[in-house]
């Protein structure tokens, strides 16, 4: 038992020494690690065909360098995204059922309209609604068009010779159409902010007409103005494949109408690398008068749902 005690007094030393040295050992083996390091990294960081001066050095080796691969990127070149110096375009037919109520009236009299969706379908003769983009680098230059006729026949009763109409058919056409340019000011992978400006050109035209009639009672007029304007554009992607859209415009400022606004939101969905649904909301407000005593106005606001197919190709 004396014995065991005298050999653990001398043990437990000696491994405390041996930890030490094994410390500074380590230590200074780290150091030299430390200082050889930087050299090496430098070392595969120069440019191709080059060798740093302070690695040859330190090595102390007479081998030729290695030289990279000529077809291997450059760090300059690993992670930029090519160049896009081209054009892009987008096709969008889509249709807006919008209800209108609004005041219409000539040199004698006026009328109040309100009518909805469902009433201006039920008249629909025939009607072309779409949208068109190009795009180069930053540059925008959409263009937005609607057309629309709108008719009713209805007979009428016996008239007084020597008149002599049985039915009446009216019609209404209303056509607009609104190019833009614009600048892209963020593009970014999730926001697109665009800024706009461009003009409206409006056309109304009206025709009411007897038939069989003796009488001069047809009926023909058309109205037609532009209206500039200034606008944006917000596109927020919430997904890889859902993104929604913000639009708005206003101009007129007695150019033609005394004051127009429009105002939309529109949901996409990717169904395609190239193809996207859209559906959504649009108002338009616009007033319109001629001459100092407005022998014509039209002060009216179309509303309601638009959906829509949009086709991106290059």
């Amino acid at each position: 038992m004396l014995v065991i005690k005298s050999n653990r007094r001398l043990v437990i030393p000696a491994l405390l020494l041996s930890w030490v040295i094994g410390l500074f050992l380590l230590a200074d083996a780290g150091s030299c690690h430390a200082q050889e390091s930087p050299a090496a990294q430098d070392a595969y960081l120069v440019e191709p065909g080059r060798l740093d001066p302070s690695f040859a050095s330190d090595s102390g080796s007479t081998s030729l360098p290695m030289t990279a691969d000529p077809a291997a990127p450059t760090p300059a070149q690993v992670g930029t995204p090519p160049a896009d110096d081209g054009w892009h375009f987008a096709v969008s037919p889509y249709l807006w059922f919008p209800g209108v109520h609004g005041t219409f009236a000539g040199p004698n009299r006026g009328i109040g309209v309100h009518a909805s969706a469902t009433d201006l379908i039920s008249h629909l003769r025939i009607g072309l609604m779409g949208a068109v983009e190009a795009r180069h680098k930053r540059l925008l230059l959409p263009l937005d068009l609607v057309w629309v006729r709108l008719g009713k026949d209805r007979a009428i009763p016996m008239l007084p010779p020597p008149a002599t109409a049985t039915s009446a058919s009216m019609t209404g056409t209303l056509f607009f159409m609104t190019p833009k340019v614009g600048v892209r000011l963020i593009d970014a992978e999730k926001i697109k902010v665009d800024a706009l400006t461009g003009f409206r050109f409006w056309y109304f035209g009206e025709n009411l007409k007897f038939s069989p009639s003796a009488l001069n009672l047809n009926f023909s007029r058309s109205q037609d103005w532009v209206d500039p304007l200034v606008g944006g554009r917000i596109q927020l992607a919430l997904t890889e494949k859902i993104a929604i859209t913000a639009f708005g415009d206003v101009g007129g400022w007695g150019v033609g109408s005394q004051l127009e606004y429009q105002a939309g939101g529109l949901l996409g969905y990717k169904i395609k690398p190239d193809w996207t649904l859209q559906a959504g909301y649009r108002y338009l407000n616009f007033d319109y008068h001629t001459g100092t005593a407005r022998t014509f106005v039209v002060n009216a606001t179309l509303s309601g749902v638009v959906v829509g197919l949009t086709y991106a190709f290059d």
